[in-house]
């Protein structure tokens, strides 16, 4: 029987999620077949999590429809969701390390015998029936953090296929896995299709999607913007729906065309940590160079240590021992702290405004002026006409709306956070701007409006390292861009010579997108 003679196994109709005024996801199509793997495509921010943490009942409160069999459901939580056969395996896997294989996969629904006792012999005996349906040849009795990342994934499926999953939503399953381990999952994920279950799989890994999947749509800005066939599908058209010709217009920053003297110079970095830190990727040998007024990227998959370089520059990643050189203005420097970095003229703007970049409940002028208190005031305290001078010349540079200086941060939008939080770095009057995915969850005016930011940064004399998983961003700004991979710089492309397929091939670790979708 063809996949269009039965209604689809699950059918989500006219879509829409809005976090505050800000709309994640705007009236989504989205259809799995059973015997299908659905490939869901598009850059951080278009929405991809979000839609599927709606499929999963994680995320409620949506308009429009789901149907599972062609039958409307309605879920209150993610229990529900799994009672209807929908199973999310998360990126970062939630399994207990202590307990066994099989204690993390029948965990709080262990059998139990008549008197309500556990009974061990039967969980260990259906954990082993499904650990053989993943195709992985593990001991159920083995503790999990004895595992292997991969057999940790694998483990995470066995786990959604005890809970009689049709549906199972993977989101970036191969992003730490090495080759091999990611191919032992692409063949489980074709037993699984076989089987009848249906798969969305959410992949940046282009390459991947022509293996895995049959369908592939892509999300631009909470919108579907495109669908194709997965296996005919190239590196190049999937990019250019992912980016869209509307954003390439706004890349268009006048940067220096090559940086002036040396500012920054990092020689064959690595950090041997005190204590590894589960999931972190440290610089396991990275070299780069950002000249005076130049701004560099950073690429590079999730996972391949973009942020774990910024952080160990500006001195707040994890303790540890270096080896290699950090040089700026030609002076060796470790950075023991923000403190020290803001001194030496190096300032930050990290990937989550929300956490750690902005106090939301304190005012804009708060949080404008909160790291040039020592500067502006003494012995702490800032008188207040130099303190709303320093803001409000901030919000005006940088075009920040706002009812006014009182008005708390949490209030604006996201867009007009980050402009905060950059402001805020720009009153230090650095030497050195390091910047975490700068324009991730802010709508597209705001971004071009920080990109012309940065190019009047750069004309100042100013360096930017800039880490991005936006393409079309890195192109775009940057004048050369440094690829990392597993925590080392394996390529160095200058944004004029190169283009983004280019860039995707050496974040992914292959020589041709094109020959490998073609």
């Amino acid at each position: 029987m063809g996949m269009t003679d039965r209604a689809p196994l699950v059918a989500m109709t006219g879509v829409s999620k809005s976090y505050g005024g800000v709309r994640a996801i705007r009236d989504a199509d989205f259809t799995v077949h059973a015997g299908e793997v659905h490939a869901l495509l598009g850059e951080n921010g278009a929405g991809k999590s979000t839609l599927m943490k709606v499929l999963a009942g994680e995320v409620g409160g949506h308009q429009g429809e789901i149907r599972i069999d062609g039958e409307p459901v309605r879920f209150s939580g993610p229990a529900d969701a799994q009672r209807a056969g929908i199973s999310m395996i998360p990126q970062e896997l939630d399994l207990v390390p202590a307990l066994s294989v099989a204690e993390n996969i029948f965990l709080g629904r262990e059998p139990r015998n008549r008197i309500g006792a556990l009974d061990r012999r039967r969980m260990l005996a259906a954990a082993r029936e499904l650990l053989a349906r993943t195709g992985v040849d593990l001991d159920p009795k083995r503790p999990v953090e004895q595992l292997r990342t991969g057999e940790q994934q694998l483990v995470t499926i066995a786990k959604a296929l005890s809970l009689d999953a049709r549906v199972l939503i993977m989101d970036e399953p191969t992003s730490a896995l090495p080759p091999a381990e990611a191919e032992q999952l692409f063949r489980v994920i074709a037993e699984l299709r076989a089987g009848g279950a249906g798969i969305v799989y959410i992949s940046h890994r282009m390459a991947e999607i022509g293996q895995v999947a049959d369908r592939a749509t892509v999300l631009r800005n909470g919108q579907v913007v495109a669908e194709f066939d997965a296996r005919e599908m190239t590196a190049e058209q999937a990019s250019e729906a992912m980016v869209g010709r509307r954003v390439d217009l706004l890349f268009h920053t006048e940067t220096a065309a090559a940086g002036g003297k040396a500012l920054l110079e990092v020689d064959n970095l690595v950090l041997r940590p005190r204590r590894p830190v589960p999931g972190r990727r440290e610089p396991a040998g990275i070299s780069l160079r950002v000249g005076e007024g130049e701004i560099v990227g950073l690429a590079g998959l999730l996972g391949s240590g973009r942020t774990e370089l910024l952080e160990t520059l500006y001195g707040v990643g994890t303790p540890g021992r270096w080896t290699g050189s950090v040089r700026l203005h030609g002076t060796e420097i470790h950075p023991k702290g923000p403190r020290d970095a803001l001194r030496r003229g190096i300032a930050f703007v990290p990937e989550d405004r929300r956490t750690s970049g902005l106090a939301l409940e304190h005012s804009v002028l708060a949080n404008t002026v909160l790291s040039v208190v020592d500067r502006i005031g003494r012995f702490g305290v800032v008188p207040a006409a130099r303190e709303r001078r320093a803001a409000m010349g901030t919000a005006e540079r940088l075009g920040i709306k706002l009812s006014g200086l009182a008005a708390p941060a949490g209030s604006l939008s996201g867009g007009n956070q980050q402009k905060v939080v950059l402001g805020r770095n720009l009153l230090t009057e650095p030497a050195l701007l390091l910047l975490d995915d700068p324009t991730r969850g802010v709508d597209v005016g705001a971004k071009a409006e920080i990109y012309q930011l940065l190019s009047e940064i750069a004309a100042q004399g100013v360096g930017v390292l800039l880490a991005s998983s936006e393409l079309a961003e890195l192109m775009g700004v940057c004048d050369r861009v440094v690829v990392l991979r597993e925590g080392r710089s394996v390529r160095e492309l200058h944004t004029e010579e190169a283009g983004e397929a280019e860039l995707l091939a050496a974040s992914m670790g292959e020589l041709s997108l094109g020959e490998e979708a073609g």
